[in-house]
């Protein structure tokens, strides 16, 4: 299936790019992070399962085990904090 990714902030800045159109086999947002963590040291460290990562699914906040859908967008942001 056809996956649209989003980065934000330091995990764009990590990765050096904002968003990817990718095929995949992932069927939760979980599995894609799995997929992407597999693509080497910068996809690594910047969503990695031992850092603080949020995921959203077409644009609503979720935890790992939400269903990817064809064509669907899934974001990985760090948690912001206001003030």
């Amino acid at each position: 299936m056809k996956v649209t990714v989003r980065y934000f902030a330091s995990i764009r800045e990590a990765i050096g790019h904002g968003n990817e159109v990718i095929e995949t086999d992932a069927t939760t947002v979980a599995a894609l992070r799995d997929v992407l963590l597999a693509r080497g040291a910068v996809y690594q460290e910047a969503l990695s399962t031992e850092r603080a990562v949020r995921m959203a699914l077409n644009q609503s906040v979720c935890d790992g085990v939400a269903l990817l859908q064809d064509n669907c967008e899934v974001a990985f942001f760090p948690p912001v904090t206001g003030g």
